[in-house]
């Protein structure tokens, strides 16, 4: 089987069981994109040859559908429990990983969206936009983009950012957000909430330094501002907001109990004093709520039903049931994920692009080689792919470790009848055709399969162009038009049908040919092609792929140069 070519019989057991289970689980419709992201969750070694791994995959995909289709199911879960019968296991319950019924009441569902704006969305955010999109949809309720900006000093908001964010969240879900929030235009109601905690005893202001209430909190025992009566703590608090009391110098403590178990719950911080101006508000506060105590009070004016988050956030869930409590407020359901990390993409952080951004270390936040969303929209990814990626994921607790080749895969499968062909020539060599009788017309399909219907055609004359290290075959087959011999410069064409087994090459005649540029991400470098580009119908904007060199979209045409930015092979 030349699909299995390269690859051992465990290697082709382990394709040909998550094809199997695949199958079983979309009732004959088995997906490739899902069978490459369990078949490298399970063996990483595989990882550097997951292009390779597609054409195996693609052939035990259809083999698992048409055995479904033609045989029943019964027969694929018998031939699933000859291999491995944990698998079949796993397959009866797989449903129960992905987007379960949301708990509680479902009868007016409101979630939330809640992104820092201190830079644009990232790969890893588009997974809350997803999920939470998709259960609004799902129970016909609401969603909040809610922008927490109330740090001014350690993750300061980027005015540009509040738009960037709403983009991407329309561009990844497909619909506008029904409420849209800035926390930093919210203060009054958080500060008033503030006062009222500490009027009614359950909050007080600290004027100890954290290296002392560290020791007190370590040692179980109540700081000496937690007996201080409540019309003291309310004095600090004026003081507080009017600026009487530098930044460092007090911090407002929700009422806990020193002796809980956990001790991040023991009297936690609730708001702090910032001088730094804002870009919303500027300097019109002095006093702002940390982010456990400001979500927490916004979920509750939203009316927020479920929250959910990363299962790191299990602390905050913690001290806010403890502040609903004070309140008297119901506390909101909470389902949890594990943490998904990118190998490609382990380090990085919206503060450390941005800072990588500053010192021009990173053209800007749509760079090729960064994360954002941004920059998967300018290398021409469709949203789709990140939507089936997470949804393949699901809403487990489990972390997972994943290759950017997993979402390129589901792209691929989902622009690849959509995108246009085109030739794209790297290190072009000019040839002279001698053949008096030539073709003078070549007509090459704009897809292959004829997903797109119509022909590419091309009016050649005496000279062509092909990549230099093709002038080294000698016979070669110019593709879909005639089988050429090559001597010094010079090609001889030896006929318009294909005669012989002889490598077949893209090429571009002279006529039709214009300088390109193509920039190629790898890692933290950019890899530049320069050549020749096919110019037919060429649309900014536009993902075409290239012969030879994969999936790549046309991001500007610069003093009559196209620049293209690639997306995946």
């Amino acid at each position: 089987m030349g699909d299995a070519d390269g690859f051992d019989p465990e290697d082709i057991q382990t394709v040909r069981k998550y094809a199997l289970q695949n199958a079983i689980e979309y009732d004959g419709k088995g997906k490739a994109g899902s069978v490459l992201g369990r078949v490298l969750a399970e063996r990483s070694d595989l990882r550097p040859h997951a292009k390779r791994l597609i054409n195996l995959i693609d052939f035990e995909v259809e083999q698992a559908n048409s055995l479904a289709n033609q045989e029943g199911l019964e027969v694929v879960r018998k031939e699933l429990g000859g291999i491995d019968p944990e698998a079949l296991k796993r397959e009866r319950h797989k449903k129960k990983e992905g987007l379960r019924e949301l708990p509680g009441d479902t009868s007016k569902v409101v979630l939330r969206f809640a992104p820092n704006p201190n830079g644009p969305l990232s790969i890893g955010h588009s997974r809350g936009v997803v999920i939470n999109s998709r259960y609004a949809e799902k129970y016909d309720g609401k969603i909040v983009l809610r922008f927490d900006d109330t740090d001014t000093r350690v993750k300061p908001p980027l005015a540009e950012a509040y738009n960037w964010i709403e983009e991407d969240f329309e561009w990844l879900s497909g619909r506008v957000a029904d409420v849209v929030i800035k926390a930093s235009e919210r203060m009054p109601i958080y500060l008033k909430q503030a006062k009222k905690m500490i009027a009614e005893g359950h909050g007080y202001v600290c004027r100890c330094g954290a290296e002392e209430f560290r020791g007190f909190r370590e040692a179980k025992t109540d700081c000496p501002c937690r007996g201080r009566g409540v019309s003291v703590s309310l004095e600090d608090w004026d003081s507080m907001n009017s600026g009487g009391i530098m930044e460092g110098g007090a911090v407002v403590r929700v009422k806990t109990s020193m002796n809980l178990p956990n001790p991040a719950l023991r009297d936690w911080p609730a708001l702090r004093i910032q001088h730094s101006p804002h870009p919303v508000v500027g300097d019109k506060y002095k006093v702002w709520p940390l982010l456990d105590f400001q979500s927490a009070v916004e979920d509750h004016e939203q009316g927020v039903t479920h929250i959910i988050r990363g299962k790191d956030l299990m602390d905050s869930t913690r001290k806010q049931t403890l502040l609903y409590e004070h309140f008297g407020w119901t506390y909101p359901e909470t389902l949890y994920w594990g943490r998904v990390k990118i190998h490609e993409f382990g380090g990085f952080s919206t503060s450390e692009m941005s800072s990588a951004i500053k010192t021009g270390e990173y053209d800007g936040w749509d760079d090729a080689r960064l994360p954002t969303l941004r920059a998967l929209r300018r290398r021409g990814f469709e949203p789709q792919s990140l939507i089936s990626l997470w949804n393949e994921i699901g809403l487990t607790q489990k972390d997972i470790s994943i290759s950017m080749q997993t979402l390129e895969s589901f792209n691929s499968k989902n622009i690849d009848s959509n995108c246009e062909r085109r030739f794209f020539v790297s290190d072009p060599i000019r040839i002279e055709i001698q053949s008096e009788d030539s073709p003078s017309e070549a007509k090459i399909a704009r897809h292959p399969d004829g997903a797109i219907p119509g022909m590419r055609i091309w009016g050649v004359e005496n000279f062509i162009f092909i990549q230099e290290e093709d002038c080294k075959q000698g016979k070669l087959r110019l593709k879909d038009f005639a089988d050429i011999e090559i001597t010094d410069s010079n090609a001889e064409i030896e006929g318009e049908e294909r005669s012989d087994g002889r490598p077949i090459i893209h090429w571009l005649p002279e006529k039709i040919s214009r300088e390109a540029k193509m920039f190629v991400p790898e890692g933290e470098k950019i890899r530049e092609l320069v050549g020749l580009i096919e110019d037919f119908e060429l649309r900014v904007g536009e993902v075409y792929q290239f012969e030879r060199v994969g999936f790549a979209r046309l991001d500007r045409i610069n003093n009559g140069v196209v620049e293209l930015v690639w997306l995946h092979g």
